[in-house]
This record gives C-alpha cells, sequence and structure tokens, in this order.
C-alpha cells in the first residue's frame, strides 16, 4: 500500500497547473543577494527556472519548469513570491493575464440583456478586472500576453456560449458602457463643478428630477463636488449613471457609504433602469443588496491579486 503513495502524488502534481506570481513592488533584486535564484533546484541542474541578476527590475520564474517547491517563497527577504497550483483544467479557461508573473483570471461572468447580473468575491480576485472587459475596455488576451490575440481568434475561443454573442455586439452595434467607479472618493480629483451642472450636461434620460429625488440629492444639488460627503458622492455617482443613455451598466459597490435606507433606494433605482436590450452588472459585497438586486449571481474565487475564477451564474429568483 505505502508503495502506490508516490505513484498518485505523481499523478496529482501532473493534474495541476502552477502560476508564479511576482509582486512588484516587493521585488528588489538589487537590495538582495537573488536568493530565489541561488536555492532553486532546478536552476541548480542548469536549467532557467528563475531569472534574476542585481540589474534587474524584477525576477521572472518559468511555470513549466517549476516544480512548485516552494523554498523560493521561503528563501525570498522580502515576501514578493507566490507558488500557487491549480487544477489543470482551468489552464484552458484563461481569459486574461497581465503580464508574466502576474495576476490570471479564468472564466467571465455572462450578462444577459434584460437581467441584472451581480458579481460577488473578494477583493482582488478580478471583478474590477471582468468589469473592464465585459465594458469593451480591456481586451482579453486569453493568457497570451506576449502576442496577444485578435478579435476573430477571441470570439472563437468564446464559440458556442452566450459570450460569443456578447462581444458580437460589442464590436458590431458599438454598444456604450457606462460605469459607476468603486472608489468614489476620487470623484472630486478627476472632476470639478456643481452637483446640478456635472448632471445637466449628462441628463441624457430626461430623468434628472426623479433621480435627484429619489436619490435624495435636492439638499446637495449646489454643491460643489469637492464639498461632498462619502455617502452624498456615492448617491451622486450611482445617480450620474442612471440618467445618462447606455447598451451597458456597470455600478461597481453602489451601497458602500450607504446606510440601509439609502442602500434600499440606491437599489430601487438601478433595478428601475432595466430595458429588454441594456445590460446591468453589479459588484457588491452586501449578500442582501446584491440578493436584491439581481437576477442571477456569478461567484470569483482565488487567491487575491494572484488569481481569480468565475463561478457558473446561479439563479437568485
Amino acid at each position: 500500500m505505502h508503495g502506490r503513495r508516490p505513484e498518485r502524488e505523481d499523478r496529482e502534481q501532473e493534474s495541476l497547473t502552477r502560476i508564479a506570481i511576482v509582486n512588484n513592488d516587493r521585488c528588489k533584486p538589487k537590495k538582495c543577494n537573488q536568493e530565489c535564484k541561488r536555492s532553486c533546484p532546478v536552476n541548480r541542474t542548469g536549467k532557467l527556472c528563475i531569472e534574476v541578476t542585481p540589474e534587474s527590475k524584477i525576477s521572472h520564474i518559468s511555470e513549466e519548469l517549476c516544480i512548485g517547491c516552494g523554498i523560493c517563497v521561503r528563501q525570498c527577504p522580502f515576501d514578493a513570491i507566490t507558488i500557487i497550483n491549480l487544477p489543470s483544467n482551468l489552464d484552458k479557461d484563461t481569459t486574461h493575464r497581465y503580464g508574466p508573473n502576474a495576476f490570471k483570471l479564468h472564466r467571465l461572468p455572462t450578462p444577459r440583456p434584460g437581467q441584472v447580473l451581480g458579481l460577488v468575491g473578494s477583493n482582488g480576485t478580478g471583478k474590477t478586472t471582468a468589469l473592464q472587459v465585459l465594458a469593451g475596455k480591456l481586451k482579453p488576451n486569453l493568457g497570451k500576453y506576449s502576442s496577444p490575440p485578435d478579435w476573430h481568434d477571441i470570439l472563437k475561443f468564446f464559440r458556442g456560449s452566450e459570450l460569443q454573442n456578447y462581444f458580437t455586439k460589442i464590436l458590431e452595434e458599438n454598444l456604450k458602457a457606462i460605469l459607476k467607479p468603486q472608489y468614489v472618493d476620487r470623484l472630486p480629483k478627476a472632476t470639478q463643478g456643481t452637483v446640478r451642472d456635472l448632471m445637466s450636461k449628462k441628463n441624457e434620460l430626461g430623468n434628472q428630477a426623479e433621480i435627484v429625488e429619489l436619490f435624495d440629492l435636492s439638499k446637495v444639488i449646489d454643491r460643489q463636488l469637492s464639498d461632498l460627503s462619502g455617502g452624498e458622492l456615492q448617491r451622486f455617482a450611482c445617480a450620474y449613471v442612471c440618467i445618462q443613455k447606455g447598451d451597458i451598466f456597470m455600478f461597481d459597490e453602489p451601497s458602500s457609504y450607504l446606510d440601509v435606507k439609502q442602500r434600499l433606494k440606491a437599489a430601487l433605482a438601478i433595478r428601475d433602469i432595466i430595458r429588454q436590450n441594456r445590460y446591468i452588472i453589479v459588484v457588491e459585497h452586501d449578500l442582501s443588496v446584491l440578493d436584491y438586486l439581481s437576477d442571477f449571481i456569478c461567484v470569483l474565487y482565488g487567491s487575491p491579486g494572484h488569481y481569480g475564477v468565475v463561478t457558473m451564474p446561479f439563479s437568485v429568483r
């Protein structure tokens, strides 16, 4: 019985794919003795699993040669390296990777017209990356960061799925995506003016008065954006999206800074903009708000800052 254990462990290792993450901010080859390279058993055999010199900006780890021993992780004086074993069946579902030894997203949520898609997951697991891809602002490279595929290959990759139709519409019909950003406290640095002036410039649906009332913005309508509190900025940001014409509406954490009553009103306003030909996507950590808002949800899990995996959609209705 004991003699079979190594064989079973070998089979388990073969069924895994490794990702090696090197933190750009922590890796400092000029301030260390390249312990990762010196201690790597693969490097000692003459192969270049870890490449780094004192002049390098960052270490490079070959995921094909890495055996997952974890020695470099323990030897790095700056805790800059992470080695993670993943099931190999995820490798064919890679949607995007930012570069060598960088964050990797597997699969994508699937929006549906006339319904609200909810996304939930830990910070750093790819929710914002997924939004950027679905908004058409980030072209998915399918993990081929050194030679990114063209749209023909991307559509072929998603062939037979709802995402093929979605991306085809983005390309052929030039769908307009409107995003409510996650960090509303940065808005005053990006734009200036009063709430009234800024909303009047974007009142494309002619519903400004109704939306202002729904989000309780009447008392701050003539204030400068820089004078608003966090909750007021959040309500303004949500209202700003709800008065514009668009095809894809995205709300990144619309309930942060809001109390229970304000969260309910924000949820009502978002549900109110549902139309048969519109896509609505909401990222939310408040599960009660997400349950109320969404028609179906996708969960993102993984290792924050290293990789993220999108589940199949779950119905909440």
